[in-house]
């Protein structure tokens, strides 16, 4: 297949905002690739390059200056081989090299493709928000049914491998996918509840769940297979190497093979919370106190199809003094006091988790539920403006979008300058200097790949946002590095706060 075609299908998904129109254009562009084809086409459509990130920037890749083919010349195969070179080119020279590449792959792209590659190379077309149509568009173009596809990707972690799967073999391959130890998995999601009591009630009382502590943490995978320990974060990025105490623990438990799913929590001398950018940086530092929440295999066995009261009964098993603290089956009045304690210690709230539901991996349902004091998005940031005053200099005011659930651009529900503080603000200032897109002098554009946590007292309607919504006194919680665009709260999470 030529990469013109695949650019001209993102185009065409890009320019409808209809779910089954996307669907449909995919499913048609899926059919038509070959059997190598699959896994980089699939990779570009969902926004990333099958190697991954490549360490190319803007700056390098607007520096190139090259002119168009006028005719296409490059077909998907010739694509990724480029990629795959620009991703080994390392060592003395390799700035060179690597500049030959790209100048080569340049000079052979139409004007489209050459679009196309910036924003695929620079992570502008890492929206993720694309992952759940294009998995029913390959469940379309494959025959497969949904279900099965989306369990498939849940157990392979991967969508360009789920698809090539689908593509050529069937349902029978999606079949064959099983939870394997060592290889990260999605993780379960939770949604937002209104009140604890509004929780307990919708999963069917409180004598049907578990109660348990909501950290400010970094969510852990953790694997063992006898000696074997493998450590992944939410993104299912392997940081085996960089948590040295987490692997020293997993080998002290009393099992042999286990998946555990978690938090790592850096704490204080006195065993307070750190904040949470301490949790992601301290990796190598000591300071790393995991708290286990479920188990997904043990000893052979896969519990991911068990009921949570099972799952937690294998986690007392193997993992009991590391458990997430909290309560099995609470009387309304105990899980309250749970909440106060939780809060009272410096933790975010609770969870209030079904006892009779199976893990979901991948997905955000309603059987996993977060109680927090006050309401929180994790929204993306679209563009900031320069401040003024003391702030002179400064990028300040944050444009925050939210996800839309179609696949489309990120949807504007306000700006905010709350929150920051003057360290913040220097990160801010550097980190954005470096990935703008354009500065007007006023405004400095961003590709959509900054998450960030907001608190707001609720959201009101509005015709100023395309939304119809806009955000009541919104304030920066803190940046969430462990977290992609994909993983953002949606338009809908949001209007469903309106009064």
């Amino acid at each position: 297949m030529w990469f013109a075609e695949v650019v001209a299908g993102s185009g065409a998904v890009a320019g409808t905002r209809s779910r089954k129109a996307k669907v449909e254009a995919l499913a048609g562009l899926l059919r038509a690739l070959e059997a190598d084809e699959i896994e980089p086409a699939v990779a570009w459509l969902a926004g990333e390059p099958r190697q991954g990130r490549l360490g190319t920037g803007w700056r390098t890749l607007l520096a190139l200056r090259v002119a168009p083919s006028t005719t296409p010349k490059l077909e998907v195969t010739e694509v990724d081989a480029a990629l795959d070179r620009l991703a080994t080119t390392t060592g003395q020279g390799s700035a060179r090299r690597r500049a030959e590449l790209l100048t080569g792959l340049w000079s052979a792209a139409t004007q489209d493709e050459q679009h196309f590659l910036l924003r695929l190379l620079t992570g502008e077309l890492r929206q993720g928000a694309l992952e759940g149509v294009l998995t029913e568009a390959v469940a379309a173009a494959a025959g497969t049914p949904p279900d099965l596809t989306r369990r498939a990707l849940m157990l392979s972690g991967s969508l360009p491998v789920t698809a090539r799967a689908a593509l050529t073999l069937g349902s029978r391959a999606l079949e064959a996918f099983r939870l394997e130890v060592g290889r990260g998995l999605r993780p379960m999601l939770a949604s937002p509840a209104e009140s604890l009591d509004t929780a307990l009630a919708e999963l069917g009382g409180a004598a049907n769940t578990t109660v348990e502590y909501k950290l400010d943490g970094a969510r852990i995978q953790v694997h063992r297979d006898g000696d074997d320990i493998r450590v992944f974060t939410r993104s299912l990025r392997d940081i085996t190497a960089k948590v040295p105490e987490l692997v020293q623990l997993a080998k002290e438990l009393n099992c042999r093979s286990v998946v555990l799913d978690g938090e790592s929590l850096a704490l204080t001398d006195d065993g307070r919370p750190r904040p949470f950018q301490e949790s992601m940086s301290n990796a190598s530092s000591g300071l790393l106190r995991p708290k286990f929440f479920d188990c997904l295999h043990l000893d052979g066995t896969d519990l991911l199809d068990a009921p949570l009261r099972e799952r937690l009964d294998a986690l007392q098993k193997c993992a009991g003094e590391h458990r997430m603290p909290g309560l099995v089956s609470p009387t309304g009045e105990d899980a309250a006091a749970l909440l106060d304690r939780a809060i009272g210690e410096g933790h975010e709230g609770v969870m209030v988790k079904a006892l009779d539901a199976p893990y979901a991996a991948g997905r955000r349902g309603r059987s996993w539920q977060k109680v927090k004091p006050v309401h929180t998005l994790d929204l993306v940031v679209l563009a900031v403006e320069w401040g003024y005053g003391r702030r002179t200099g400064k990028l300040s005011n944050i444009h925050l979008g939210a996800r839309d659930p179609d696949g489309g651009s990120p949807v504007m529900v306000g700006k905010t300058f709350k929150g920051m503080t003057d360290q913040l603000l220097e990160w801010q200032t550097r980190e954005f200097k470096e990935h703008a897109l354009s500065d007007d002098g006023h405004v400095v554009t961003l590709p959509p790949e900054f998450v960030v946590e907001i608190e707001l007292d609720g959201v009101q309607a509005s015709t100023r946002y395309p939304g119809g919504v806009a955000l009541r006194f919104a304030r920066v919680q803190r940046y969430r590095p462990d977290k992609t665009p994909a993983e953002a709260d949606t338009i809908d999470a949001v209007r469903a706060l309106l009064p």
